[in-house]
């Protein structure tokens, strides 16, 4: 247990490492990317990695679905702005679904609302 006001550094035990999970399907010529888990340093390559695929294959418009990400870090939201980039070289879009406060703050309070298009669901972002 940690003492506060002991010299000695405290070692918090780190919970289980969750992993992230992508599943694509294409809607009415749209890609979606359902990712869950977590986005962070250590998981984001593997988004970064799937989109740069898609993109590779010709796929340019892209929805990426965030409903069952539990957490994202600034690592996360750079992925995210390199798709865009990428998308956006050939004409593409991504839009991001996204209905969980905590993260929308996250978007808001790094002004990447103003960047991205966020939908609350599925449909909405497919309208």
């Amino acid at each position: 247990m940690c003492a506060p006001g002991i010299g000695s550094p405290c070692t918090v035990p780190l919970g289980e490492h969750v992993d992230l999970t992508l599943e694509t399907r294409d809607v009415d010529g749209r890609t979606i990317v359902a990712v869950g888990g977590e986005i962070d340093v250590y998981t984001a390559p593997k988004l970064r990695d799937k989109i740069t695929e898609l993109v590779a294959a010709g796929t340019y418009d892209l929805v990426i679905d965030m409903e069952a990400v539990e957490f994202l870090d600034s690592t996360g939201l750079g992925v995210l702005v390199g798709g865009l980039k990428k998308v956006r070289a050939h004409d593409g879009s991504l839009h991001l679904i996204c209905n969980q406060d905590r993260l929308l703050k996250i978007f808001r309070i790094t002004g990447l609302a103003k960047v991205f298009v966020i939908h609350e669901t599925a449909e909405a972002a497919l309208a």
